[in-house]
């Protein structure tokens, strides 16, 4: 059963609802040369408070183009399992050189007795408004919402995806200005607040070596609910080295320190279906030749007579050996006979 979809329009914003100064200030302050020390990929574990291993998480930053200007593509993934439920989050997401979303596309799920819980969240930037569309699936049951934004109205919008890198260019500056709270958008799509906020220095075991990390607390409000807290620590290079959600026994720790001679960007696997561009240059080129094909019946009706003569013959003699059959009767279009005599002869037997 599919709810009906629910869809707003987004109006001015209360002013507690809005980006502090010191949020768009640290993005209007981001310098061009530090995003390349932001592109190169983590990989971490994650873990019970045990230690039983439940999965794994990744996210790489790398440049790329997008309707063929630069910009910077954020992919994450994660797989584990909640109380033994898998579970799973796919992230693609463009991004400005300034961490504006041009587009973004979010697959959450866990399967839960027998039940798949599945939300999906796209936004896009275009013709000056942010357009979100959400479809939530619990079993049988949908529920689409949709909201549209004009993008002038959401400076400051920090999203699921974007607030990776936002971080890690806090990790590499060490330093996260006060009072610095960003836009962000809720579980149901409302208009929320993302605060960001320095945590005390600590140490950490990372394969036999002690190392200093960088913590960066991020805090998710909603309008309606408790706000969820993350806290997230980082190597002085910006590799990320744990993350955990507070009050949750799963931590994403990283096992191995990234080496010095190790390539720039890790590969991640690429499930092309979840990737925003590559889908949609798919898609696209289906429909083209779906059009090319439909044209080229349309000039040659001969094709359509001859496959449904052929089915005719082949379900009046029903052959066991339908490879054998097909050759007999195509055979005489190659050679001087012509389609009649192959008529007949499958007719005569």
């Amino acid at each position: 059963m599919e709810a009906p979809e629910r869809s707003e329009k987004g109006g001015k914003l209360a002013a507690e609802t809005r980006a502090s100064e010191e949020a768009l200030a640290f993005l209007a302050g981001v310098e061009p040369e530090e995003l390349p020390k932001c592109a190169f990929a983590d990989s971490l574990t994650t873990a019970s408070e045990g230690g039983r291993d439940l999965g794994s998480f990744r996210v790489s930053v790398e440049f790329a183009r997008r309707d063929g200007r630069p910009c910077l593509l954020l992919r994450a993934r994660g797989r584990g399992a909640v109380d033994d439920s898998p579970c799973g989050t796919t992230l693609t997401v463009y991004l400005t050189a300034d961490l504006e979303v041009l587009e973004e596309e979010r697959h959450e799920y866990i399967k839960l007795d027998g039940r798949i819980l599945d939300k999906r969240c796209h936004m896009v930037r275009r013709d000056g408004q942010m357009s979100v569309d959400q479809v939530s699936g619990v079993g049988k049951e949908v529920t689409r919402d949709s909201v549209r934004h004009p993008a002038a109205a959401l400076r400051g919008l920090v999203t699921e995806g974007s607030n990776f890198l936002l971080m890690r260019l806090m990790a590499l500056r060490k330093k996260v200005p006060e009072h610095v709270t960003f836009l962000s958008f809720d579980d149901k799509l409302r208009i929320s607040r993302t605060a960001f906020r320095e945590l005390e220095q600590k140490q950490m075991e990372i394969n036999g070596k002690t190392v200093d990390l960088f913590g960066v607390e991020r805090i998710l409000h909603s309008v309606d609910e408790s706000p969820t807290t993350w806290h997230c620590y980082f190597l002085p290079d910006g590799h990320l080295a744990s993350r955990s959600q507070v009050g949750s026994p799963v931590t994403m720790r990283l096992l191995q320190l990234p080496s010095q001679n190790e390539e720039a960007y890790e590969k991640i696997p690429l499930v092309w279906e979840e990737d925003i561009q590559m889908r949609s240059k798919f898609l696209d080129r289906k429909e083209e030749l779906k059009a090319d094909h439909a044209s080229y019946l349309k000039a040659h009706p001969e094709i359509r007579a001859l496959i449904s003569d052929f089915l005719q013959f082949l379900l009046l003699k029903k052959p066991d050996d339908v490879f054998q059959f097909a050759r007999e009767y195509f055979l005489p279009f190659t050679s001087d006979g012509g389609p009649d005599s192959s008529k007949s002869a499958l007719l005569a037997e």
